[in-house]
């Protein structure tokens, strides 16, 4: 079931809502239990035969989890950790079967010219995400973090709907306890009018400016996939309309989670902050899909040594982790080129930080020149990684970059051309081609991108239009209150309050995110 679906947005959502806060008044257990079962229904639309699979799961991890921090308490460490090794294995060959049995399976008859069958798998929606959850849940239990006993809570915690299927990564510390909270089960508006505000915002960002943008990278990458030879402008158009769609799609979902989340009176993690407006690669990651950069650093590069083993053992954990966060993403060697390329992104500027640190005193380039270069060679490292995430296939990917660096020419339509007048001899000259039809194509392609640029660049995000109603939970490393603070300055009248005028906004903006609905897709990270 999609957020952006009528079935949801007419019926299990309005259904769910009411039942919780009606059986909330008798009972806090049976609301968390409707909840907990309606969340489980909402995972079982897609396909029913997996929520057993979801169920044990749940079961399991649950059973492990208290037991390791029952030996935990009882001094009984040794015990604890051959506990937890085998939880996480459990977990992980779990993962392992349903999202990369095939793929080894395919690489490996390739490698020994051997024909072994594996019947094919179907990816469980969101298993990457519940299995990230509870091992988080696990590795704290070892830690002694772990203080939760109430089985309905824990299992509300895993499948609480709102993120289930595509995320934000929870951690059991910031969730629990608001389950616990016997605020949670009174409705209250100013939750209502705060979480439906930033729903609506994430609705508009999917249904119009992701799947709006979608129609012009699409076509370019299954160009690109089928040996189709594409120009200089043909190919940026297609990877930097990827870009802002891949952005809108997951921040857009994101939204819609962290709105219908503060409904039910619950606050999850922000996701997202401006990422694009980066001006190096560690700062992308720490705007970037926050909650999974946060699992990423505290249970993988923290746990390979961080950076406490020298300068040549971090750059290796660095490496390693982003080459397994990327293959995280997907069973491909697309994806995990992807990771291994912002591994080596993170090396360069970790090691480029080092070098300005001990050689340089003072500025490089004058502050404005510097960060304006900064921001180009980060957002085109970004842009380039993103080829190989989208990309069909390594050759696909390949031929992409090849036509990004104008290797196949630069072309221009002819009804664009001739509307150069006498500029385009001159870029005749330069070596620009043009040729039939496709005017209106690349018009629209490069007016969405210049759109969607000014949008993600100089328009404040939805956490900064609703700082003052803290939307969400803020990860460690998200975002500076000097920031938020600035943008309020320059923009004071995108600050929400409860008011006519927003109400009358909110209300056009849901109208068009609903109407744009009729071209119902889903969401990119389904798939993850």
């Amino acid at each position: 079931m999609l957020f952006n679906s009528y079935e949801f947005l007419f019926f299990y959502f309005p259904v769910t809502f009411a039942a919780f806060f009606v059986i909330g008044r008798y009972s806090r257990s049976l609301a968390a239990l409707w909840l907990f079962s309606a969340s489980l229904f909402f995972y079982g639309w897609w396909n029913p035969a997996y929520v057993s699979l979801l169920i044990g799961s749940i079961l399991f991890n649950f059973a492990m989890g208290s037991a390791i921090s029952r030996e935990h308490h009882r001094g009984r460490l040794a015990r604890a950790k051959y506990m937890l090794i085998a939880a996480v294995s459990g977990n992980l060959a779990l993962l392992a079967y349903y999202k990369y049995a095939n793929f080894f399976l395919t690489n490996t008859n390739e490698l020994l010219g051997a024909g072994w069958h594996l019947e094919d798998v179907i990816l469980p929606l969101g298993i990457s995400f519940f299995t990230f959850t509870q091992i988080a849940f696990l590795v704290d239990a070892y830690r002694g973090e772990v203080k939760e006993r109430n089985f309905i809570h824990y299992g509300l915690f895993v499948t609480y709907f709102p993120h289930l299927i595509a995320g934000p990564v929870l951690h059991h510390k910031e969730m629990m306890p608001q389950f616990a909270q016997a605020q949670t089960y009174r409705p209250h508006w100013e939750n209502v009018s705060v979480g439906l505000t930033i729903f609506i915002i994430g609705l508009f960002k999917k249904t119009v400016l992701a799947d709006g943008v979608a129609q012009y990278s699409t076509p370019v990458f299954d160009a690109a996939a089928v040996g189709q030879t594409l120009t200089l402008f043909e190919a940026w158009g297609g990877a930097l309309a990827y870009t802002f769609q891949l952005y809108f799609d997951f921040s857009g979902y994101s939204d819609m989670a962290i709105g219908l989340s503060r409904m039910f009176g619950v606050k999850l993690p922000l996701n997202f902050h401006s990422p694009y407006k980066a001006t190096n690669i560690v700062e992308f990651w720490r705007r970037w899909h926050m909650t999974l950069s946060r699992f990423l650093r505290d249970y993988l590069y923290f746990a390979l040594g961080g950076n406490r083993k020298g300068t040549v053992r971090r750059y290796i954990n660095l490496m390693v982790t982003m080459l397994l966060g990327g293959l995280w993403h997907g069973a491909g060697w697309t994806f995990l080129v992807w990771g291994g390329l912002h591994g080596l992104y993170l090396c360069i500027n970790h090691a480029w930080i080092y070098f300005v640190n001990r050689f340089w005193r003072g500025p490089l380039l004058p502050r404005r020149l510097a960060k304006l270069l900064a921001w180009s060679m980060t957002f085109a490292a970004v842009v380039i990684g993103w080829v190989f995430f989208r990309a069909a296939s390594f050759d696909a990917a390949l031929a992409m970059l090849h036509s990004m660096a104008g290797w196949n020419g630069i072309a221009l339509p002819n009804a664009v051309a001739a509307r150069l007048g006498s500029t385009w001899p001159i870029l005749v000259d330069l070596g620009f081609t043009s040729y039939l039809g496709g005017g209106s194509q690349f018009i629209f392609t490069w007016l969405w991108i210049l759109l969607l640029m000014v949008a993600v660049l100089a328009m404040p995000n939805t956490q900064q239009i609703m700082h003052g109603m803290e939307p969400g939970i803020s990860p460690r490393h998200g975002e500076a209150k000097s920031e938020i603070r600035a943008m309020h300055r320059l923009y004071p009248a995108l600050s929400w309050k409860p008011s006519l005028r927003w109400a009358v906004a909110g209300g056009v903006t849901a109208a068009v995110g609903v109407l744009a609905m009729n071209r119902v897709s889903e969401f990119l990270y389904f798939q993850f």
